[in-house]
Formats: C-alpha cells, sequence, structure tokens
C-alpha cells in the first residue's frame, strides 16, 4: 500500500531553478541500489512544479534539464571518489557494494501538476529504480518507486515497491458500475488487483473517482484471489468503506503516522454494493463465465 504523502502545506516563495536541480540530486542518493559489485542510481525522473511554476520556468526547462544531468553525473563521481577505499573493503569481505552507477542513459522530465496537490514553489520528484530478482523468495523483477518532496521548509519521502502488473488476459473477472461527479461509468476488472481512489500524481489508482475529499486518495483495493476466483476488499481509506451497508474493518494500521496494512479484508460475494464515505457507490457484480 502507498503511504500517505502529505503536499497540503501553505504556499511557499517560489524556487530558484537550483532548487529543482537539488530535488534531483536529494531523489537520487535516496534511491541507490547497492548490489555485489557495484551500486545502482535511477536514471528516469518525473519532476512536478505547481503549474504557475512550470509556465514561469518553461522557456528554461531545457537548460535545466542539461545542468540537472550534469549535475547528477558530478554526483555519482563525488560519491565514488568518496567512497574509493570503503569500496575495496567491502570487495575484500565479499559485502554489497561497489561503484555507483547510473542503470541507463539520463531522463529529465518537467510536468505541471495536474491534480491541485502542489502549492507554488512546491516541487515534487518521481524515481523508479528497477531491483534485481529475488531467487530465494520466488520473486522476479520489482521497481522501487520513491517520491521526494520539498514542501515549504519542509522534506518528503514515500516509498512504493512493487512488481509489475501482468500483461491483462483479456478475461473479464468483475464490473464495476458507478456513479461520481463526471457521471456514470463502468470499470471491467481484468487484474488481481484494482485500487479504487481519487488518485494524483502521488497515488496509482485504476478506477478514479472524481468526488469530494471525503473519498480518500486511495480509498480502497479489491482484490481477486487467482486459485479461488473469490474477491475481497480492503479498505485503505480515512472516513471508512461500506460493503451492504455494513462498516468493514480498517485493512491498515496507524503507527507513528505511516499506513501499514495489516492483512484484514472482508469478502465480496458475487454481488455487492459498495461505499466509499457513504458519498459514492460501488455496484460489483462478478463476471459470468
Amino acid at each position: 500500500m502507498t503511504p500517505q504523502l502529505d503536499v497540503s502545506a501553505p504556499s511557499a516563495p517560489r524556487r530558484y531553478a537550483r532548487d529543482i536541480v537539488d530535488a534531483v540530486i536529494g531523489n537520487m542518493r535516496q534511491n541507490l541500489e547497492p548490489l555485489k559489485y557495484s551500486t545502482l542510481a535511477p536514471t528516469r525522473y518525473l519532476v512536478y512544479l505547481h503549474p504557475a511554476e512550470f509556465r514561469r520556468l518553461e522557456g528554461i526547462l531545457p537548460r535545466i534539464r542539461l545542468e540537472t544531468i550534469q549535475a547528477l553525473t558530478a554526483e555519482l563521481t563525488a560519491i565514488n571518489r568518496r567512497s574509493r577505499m570503503l569500496q575495496r573493503l567491502r570487495t575484500w569481505l565479499g559485502q554489497p557494494g561497489g561503484p555507483v552507477e547510473g542503470a541507463g542513459e539520463w531522463t529529465i522530465d518537467f510536468l505541471p501538476d495536474p491534480d491541485g496537490e502542489l502549492g507554488e514553489g512546491d516541487i515534487l520528484v518521481d524515481s523508479e529504480l528497477v531491483l534485481p530478482p529475488q531467487p530465494e523468495l520466488g520473486a522476479g523483477a520489482r521497481t522501487r518507486r520513491i517520491m521526494t518532496g520539498r514542501v515549504g521548509q519542509r522534506t518528503t519521502r514515500q516509498e512504493e515497491t512493487f512488481r509489475p502488473a501482468a500483461p491483462a488476459s483479456g478475461t473479464v473477472y468483475a464490473r464495476i458500475a458507478y456513479t461520481d461527479d463526471d457521471g456514470p461509468h463502468t470499470f471491467e476488472v481484468v487484474k488481481d488487483s484494482t485500487v479504487v481512489g481519487r488518485g494524483g500524481i502521488a497515488y496509482r489508482v485504476d478506477v478514479r473517482i472524481n468526488s469530494a475529499v471525503d473519498v480518500s486518495r486511495e480509498h480502497l483495493r479489491i482484490r481477486r484471489d487467482p486459485s479461488s476466483g473469490r474477491f475481497f476488499v480492503i479498505d485503505l481509506s480515512t472516513l471508512g468503506t461500506t460493503v451492504n451497508g455494513k462498516p468493514v474493518a480498517k485493512g491498515y494500521d496507524d503507527a507513528d503516522g505511516a499506513k501499514r496494512e495489516n492483512g484484514v479484508e472482508t469478502p465480496l460475494g458475487d454481488a455487492a454494493r459498495i461505499g466509499l464515505a457513504g458519498m459514492v457507490y460501488l455496484d460489483f457484480q462478478t463476471a459470468r463465465p
């Protein structure tokens, strides 16, 4: 489950362009992955800015991109220079480590915030790094996504590790009908995990609900058990979820301000009416073979 990322602080003074470069460097430092003989650094970054800030800087974004790449390259060189003796020691001891290397060509994209989450002067940097498989755990390649934000005088961090979704089989397992502020919709469930909520740049959802803030950014997840074909709902929200009018137990514990899933889930029958904070209702129906 994706932890909450608070980007709702009051507007801050506008940033200098160099602050954007520094924000990307800071994100890179937090998304390093030690291997046995080297350490990987992410090379693709999405940088979100307030729309007004994006318009102000739009004419020089190509120059900012070039200087960001230059700064990333210089940072890797500096890290390797500082840690050369430590790398030799780790190699001698057979420990993970080694020189820090980019995991591909540098790619920096700048985007205006499409969801109204950032205040003017705020910066959100999103990077993804493909992690090596873990054969001992029977796990394939995973991707770690780290988002770092500069909100006023604060910095925020959010981490998510996930496996890329398998290509849709074309089989429709269930359908979800609902009406939000944009009108009626029908969504076909073709995966074993479906996230529902208002979504946003820091929140991945499959079913995006246009509604009041009572519906959480990431409100619930519908899980299909591939072995039995049964469905379950996991409540991830702040203001609650109901199934056929009955509140369901929270699917997470709140520890030190961080949400951690606790394994609690509620079975869904072949048909169910799922309420999101009493604002939006999903009519869930399994598909007939």
